[in-house]
């Protein structure tokens, strides 16, 4: 819509008092040494989860439960109720709880990673996904059938500002690199739109059509991918300009995506085709494709990279596939529409929200 703005440099963690900095690149983009990933590699954890017992949680969304999964034994520990319609498990910025969206009964009910048992529930009108920003400093509900972002202070959750989307089905969002911005797809509509996070209001939208879904921005930062389910593929927008780049056709339904715990390589599921593309940040093309059957959904990557945990939103489990092979090495029947599941605690500073986004 004629909006653009340059590219601005990284966010950098720096010590002073714990504080966020946005330590900008002048005007130049970013370069290929730039890595906004470069904290979630293999053993890179965050002192707040010392101790924490690795668990993979699944919301249920017909069935109103979340599913807890030892990951060790691919055994289901328990299964308990939260809300109807739950569509993620989100991990909080700070990362001490986990939060289940449950979109039917207006509420996010409140886990504690420890115990994996609930501790709470605030009242929050439709969130079908979660976010933070990166400084910590605001939580935002992406209410989907209210067509509005609520921004929510972090700490008391109160409301700051709504952000009306002109577009239906506002979904998925990632973060601009130096974390000003955040790109939101609107499903139904095939338009992506960029929000400015500390003004609060929409500063630019570019239209891909078919169904948008996921998005994720690259490791340099100068891109987004964006799974695109009515096209079959994945589109790539420049994160400054917002032009469309390319289309990288990945197959039937192409729906969730995780970023490779190396940072190398792009995940993404074909819930239609039963299939995962492997997509290779350097070559900008599909690299691989695994057909492990199911109609895997949402994505998430162990934190030794080793293995890739879906949903199988159609048929009632979750899988998890050998990232060495792309081979099924487990198929757990959970319950009915497991959605945005949460394999936690894994490397990174802080979350981005979502099913577990880390920087």
């Amino acid at each position: 819509m004629g909006w653009a703005r340059g590219i601005a440099g990284p966010l950098r963690w720096a010590a002073a008092g714990g504080v966020m900095l946005a330590a900008l690149a002048a005007a130049a983009p970013a370069s290929a040494a730039v890595n906004v990933y470069s904290h979630t590699r293999v053993g890179d954890f965050s002192p707040a989860v010392r101790g924490v017992p690795a668990r993979v949680y699944v919301p249920n969304s017909e069935a109103g439960t979340v599913s807890e999964i030892d990951p060790h034994t691919y055994r289901v520990i328990r299964t308990f109720p939260t809300g109807y319609y739950n569509q993620h498990v989100t991990p909080g910025w700070n990362l001490r709880r986990l939060y289940v969206d449950n979109t039917g009964t207006n509420s996010l009910t409140e886990l504690s990673p420890v115990t994996g048992g609930a501790v709470g529930r605030r009242a929050t009108a439709d969130p079908y996904n979660l976010y933070f920003t990166p400084d910590g400093s605001k939580a935002i509900v992406v209410a989907e059938q209210l067509q509005r972002l609520d921004f929510r202070d972090r700490h008391t959750w109160r409301l700051i500002k709504s952000v009306w989307i002109p577009a239906a089905g506002p979904d998925h969002l990632d973060f601009s690199a130096d974390g000003r911005a955040l790109l939101i797809s609107c499903e139904y509509s095939g338009v992506l739109f960029r929000v400015n996070v500390r003004a609060m209001r929409i500063t630019g939208s570019v239209r891909v059509g078919g169904l948008p879904i996921d998005v994720k921005l690259a490791p340099d930062g100068t891109r987004y991918y964006v799974a695109n389910q009515g096209l079959g593929g994945v589109t790539v927008v420049a994160a400054g300009s917002l032009r469309v780049l390319r289309f990288i056709r990945t197959g039937a339904g192409a729906h969730g995506m995780a970023i490779s715990r190396s940072t190398r390589r792009l995940y993404v599921s074909n819930r239609l085709a039963g299939s995962i593309s492997v997509i290779s940040f350097a070559l900008r093309r599909v690299i691989k494709t695994w057909h492990v059957g199911g109609s895997p959904d949402m994505l998430q990557v162990s934190p030794s990279g080793e293995r890739l945990w879906t949903s199988n939103r159609f048929t009632d489990t979750v899988s998890v596939i050998s990232t060495l092979t792309g081979r099924v090495v487990s198929v757990i029947r959970v319950g009915a529409s497991p959605h945005g599941l949460c394999f936690f605690p894994q490397p990174g500073r802080y979350s981005l929200g979502h099913n577990g986004v880390y920087r």
